[in-house]
């Protein structure tokens, strides 16, 4: 903690880098990740404070929309595309994913009912090879699975339609750094 703390120190300690800042945020893209911490957007982008809106889940997982029972998560999705005008959004996995992990292998994760009830916005469950430690095939098909939910909230499903907003699947190998993204043309994933 003491190193993180340090550097909190001295951040604040070049104002000028950061006054323009406070006059609003304009990011194009919505980042949605998950919350492991090997996963760093901006690390990964080269994004600079206010060009990334991100939105970190466990499992990067895109929860159904549901007008009478929002959630944080539809919250920000919907404040990234209404108010700020999102141009993208990319949902991120990455190798070696817990969350997407538990699944594939059926872990019996009754000693963590809060994350247990939270996986079951997956559905439907990853394929994938349960004895591969990367969870590769089952990370990439639950992206795909978050970016077909994403299409379900009508605000998306609208800004589609109209061609302003495009959609991104990508996935990020937290062992070699290597960020690949979906190809529709030929349904896998490639290097960007």
């Amino acid at each position: 903690m003491q190193p993180l703390i340090d550097n909190a120190r001295t951040f604040g300690q070049r104002p000028e880098e950061f006054a323009q800042l406070a006059e609003g945020q304009s990011p194009q893209v919505l980042f949605i990740t998950c919350s492991d911490s090997r996963v760093v957007p901006a690390l990964i982008t080269g994004a600079r404070p206010g060009e990334l809106f991100e939105l970190r889940t466990a499992g990067n997982i895109v929860p159904p929309y549901a007008s009478e029972h929002p959630t944080s998560e539809a919250a920000t999705i919907e404040y990234a595309v209404e108010v700020l005008g999102v141009r993208d959004i990319v949902v991120c996995g990455h190798s070696h994913c817990g969350a997407v992990g538990a699944l594939v292998r059926g872990d019996d994760l009754t000693s963590v009912p809060a994350v247990r009830d939270w996986l079951t916005h997956a559905t439907p469950r990853p394929a994938g090879t349960p004895e591969d430690p990367t969870v590769a095939d089952g990370v990439q098909n639950h992206v795909l699975a978050q970016v077909l939910r994403l299409r379900s909230y009508p605000f998306i499903d609208k800004k589609l339609a109209e061609d302003q907003l495009t959609l991104h699947a990508w996935y990020y190998e937290v062992h070699t750094g290597s960020v690949l993204t979906h190809d529709v043309s030929s349904d896998t994933y490639r290097a960007l």
